[in-house]
């Protein structure tokens, strides 16, 4: 019997009720139903993209609705964001986990068990300890369980990208709690996943809700990666605003691009397993307080990361498959606004990754996990064909999670730079017909191999070459048969398997083809390089006044200890920049001003507002705006090697002490320096060749040229040497 049940606001409807509570004066596609299913009760089993607002979906049940929520949330960093930010909406809510010490345990409990909390946030390995178990049942007592929802439920599934044994317990909390509703949420989950979370958590005619997974503020983007890549990187980084993470594969990368990133002059941190935990902490807490600019990061900066402003998210190295790239590009631009999602891609990136693969172990008899690594390595092969792939990308994303995807999506490299497509219809009919009459057994480079009429033994041993499409397609190459199997996958017109064989099999659609119902076109590669995605800029005086709205919510999050993002988000911001209210019920009409923001910081908001509209910003602001400012020219591709020359010379060492200290040739030292001065670094160039003879140099160069370092020396003198020439020269080049 519930003993000291909350008292629950009442409102007309769910839309007043957001608005009181949030600050929103409408629902996101698909949020009202699901709150209107979960305040009924049922079981619930729902699948939305990262930005689409899963956390509303618990959050709003839980204040319409008596007794406690209990959230099950797989990071600590996840469930102290999602607090501090319900906190911030003067919302009951708190957290158990393993940073807090025994009396701040107490206290909450205390607090819990008074009536104070509406939402509990906590994780799962926690959650079904004996004593947490009979603190609930204190709970379900005295105030009732409203509702358990299961945050990344994905987690629950060995087929998802990642999975958590720890979740696999959870369905005891069910046997515990049989008459208490289930609220499961994730951003990915494929068909076989979605069965597998119904089946562990044991939900009970659960209604299912799938949103889209297209993610349209979103701009996607593979670029080949070569010698040149990190110059782009950082080009990338100079050109877009805002702040953004950089994914790379390993610890050892992870570091250098940082470090190179620093020396360019870019705010970056890093983030991976091999740091201590309290590194990390503190590095992602710098990043989301926006103390820098840019997180360098493994996957291992994965869930935890609550940040809806980040603008671009670079995949510098290639992801191991495409759920996890899906979930790591879609922290870009949760706020809604445009964001960039780039992916470079190299072969030896592959390799990489197959090696990774290849290291999957039992871990007590050593062997070889095969089936983990056929999964694995069938989803390596669906990241390679999204990133050779002349299609919409979307249509291969949303295609992988079961979603169809009609047109151009106008938002992705293939797209806005399409590239010339052709009437493939019968080649398409010959692919086809060979998948059904090899019994739709094989993988598309078995079909591949009987249509180029391969020799392969296995081919005979099937007696495939008997077959009448064998050797029909010897008038294209394997690598043209393969861009058609894949574009046949990705149009939907041909099935695979996701068992790890990758067994191709008929659809429908395919049939179609077959009868001559239905025509095949298929995007061919050229050469024409993409453009760099240029958005649209509101005028000078918006994006002016919203730079000092940005500078007001980080003095407030830095005086309440929390991200800038809990105070207002980028699109809250934005509108006051664009309308410029400057009365307090005008402010209220801002989207993410509920009735508690208003009265926090409504006063000061539109203080800044009014400042700003006294002021006379008519002409400098051209002069100001960011389209204008000219981007450095490309310097020298430097890595760690040439840095720790450049603080041993500024450390006072001569380039014979540097050479020896480092082990290295005096020649390859001076090599350093040169780049290090076309580059533009602190080199003290009159440490290294006395001015008067600079000058000497410069005039040489100035009569001569600066191709020729033989022609220099020839009008200098022998008394000249070749290093100091390459110093000068280097300096006269960056002048």
């Amino acid at each position: 019997m519930i003993i000291n049940p909350p008292t629950t606001p009442t409102f007309d409807s769910l839309e007043q009720a957001l608005k009181h509570f949030f600050g929103y004066d409408s629902f996101r596609p698909g949020q009202k139903p699901i709150i209107q299913a979960a305040l009924d009760d049922r079981d619930l089993l729902v699948i939305m993209p990262t930005g689409g607002g899963k956390s509303l979906c618990f959050q709003l049940p839980a204040l319409l609705s008596s007794g406690i929520t209990i959230v099950v949330s797989p990071l600590i960093a996840l469930m102290q964001d999602q607090v501090e930010a319900l906190r911030d909406n003067g919302i009951g809510a708190t957290f158990l986990n393993s940073t807090l010490n025994s009396m701040e345990v107490r206290q909450r409990a205390i607090r819990i068990l008074d009536g104070e909390i509406k939402l509990l946030y906590v994780a799962p390995e926690r959650l079904l300890t004996e004593q947490f178990l009979t603190f609930l049942t204190q709970i379900n007592d005295r105030l009732g369980i409203a509702r358990i929802a299961i945050d990344e439920a994905h987690c629950l599934s060995e087929w998802g990208h990642d999975f958590r044994p720890e979740y696999r317990q959870l369905l005891d909390l069910r046997q515990y709690y049989p008459s208490v509703p289930f609220l499961a949420l994730t951003a990915t989950a494929t068909e076989r996943v979605r069965q597998d979370i119904i089946q562990q958590l044991d939900l009970r005619q659960p209604i299912v809700h799938v949103a889209s997974f297209n993610r349209q503020n979103l701009y996607y983007e593979v670029r080949p990666k070569q010698k040149q890549s990190y110059t782009e990187l950082l080009n990338i980084i100079r050109q877009t605003s805002g702040s953004g993470i950089v994914y790379c594969l390993s610890r050892k990368r992870v570091d250098e691009i940082t470090y190179r990133l620093q020396q360019d002059g870019v705010e970056a941190l890093p983030y991976h397993a091999g740091m201590e935990d309290r590194d990390r902490a503190k590095n992602q807490n710098r990043f989301i307080r926006d103390d820098v600019r840019v997180m360098v990061a493994t996957i291992a900066f994965g869930m935890g990361i609550n940040k809806p402003d980040v603008r671009f998210v670079i995949h510098y190295d290639l992801p191991r498959n495409l759920e996890g790239y899906y979930q790591e590009s879609g922290r870009a631009g949760r706020d809604g606004e445009l964001a960039r999602c780039i992916l470079f891609f190299s072969y030896s990136d592959v390799k990489t990754v197959e090696f990774l693969i290849s290291q999957k172990l039992d871990p007590v008899t050593n062997d070889p996990l095969e089936e983990e690594q056929r999964i694995a390595s069938q989803q390596l092969r669906r990241v390679i064909d999204y990133a050779e792939a002349n299609e919409c990308r979307r249509t291969i994303q949303l295609s992988y999670f079961g979603e169809t995807f009609a047109g151009s999506c106008h938002n992705c490299d293939n797209c806005k730079h399409p590239k010339p497509a052709e009437d493939w219809t019968i080649e398409a009919q010959k692919f086809l017909s060979c998948v059904a009459r090899c019994k739709e057994r094989f993988g598309m480079k078995y079909i591949i191999d009987v249509l180029r009429g391969s020799k392969e033994k296995r081919i005979l041993a099937n007696q495939h070459d008997q077959l009448s499409t064998y050797g029909i397609g010897k008038d294209h190459t394997a690598d043209e048969w393969k861009g058609l199997g894949r574009s046949l996958l990705h149009q939907g017109l041909l099935d695979e398997t996701s068992d790890g064989y990758g067994v191709l099999k008929l659809n429908p659609l395919s049939w179609e083809v077959l009868r001559k119902q239905r025509s095949v076109a298929i995007a061919l590669p050229n050469r024409s390089t993409a453009e760099n995605l240029t958005s649209d800029r509101s005028k000078a005086n918006v994006e002016l006044l919203l730079d000092r709205l940005r500078s007001l919510r980080k003095q407030i999050a830095d005086e309440q200890s929390v991200p800038p993002y809990v105070v207002f988000p980028d699109g809250s911001l934005r509108q006051m920049a664009e309308e410029q209210p400057h009365t307090l019920d005008a402010f209220s009409e801002i989207s993410g001003v509920g009735s508690y923001k208003l009265a926090q910081y409504g006063t000061r908001f539109l203080e800044a507002i009014r400042q700003f509209c006294g002021e006379d910003a008519s002409s400098p602001q051209a002069a100001l705006d960011p389209t204008s400012i000219a981007l450095p020219h490309p310097k020298p591709l430097l890595s760690k090697t040439h840095f720790f020359t450049l603080e041993l010379h500024q450390r006072g060492l001569t380039p014979d002490a540097i050479a020896e200290k480092r082990n290295l040739s005096l020649g390859t030292v001076i090599e350093h320096l040169v780049l290090l001065v076309e580059a533009d670094r602190a080199v003290t160039l009159d440490s290294l060749v006395p001015p008067e003879r600079q000058a000497q140099i410069q005039q040489a160069i100035q009569s001569v040229g600066a191709d020729s370092l033989r022609t220099i020396r020839d009008r200098l003198g022998e008394s000249f040497d070749y290093s100091e020439i390459r110093l000068v020269r280097a300096k006269w080049r960056h002048e």
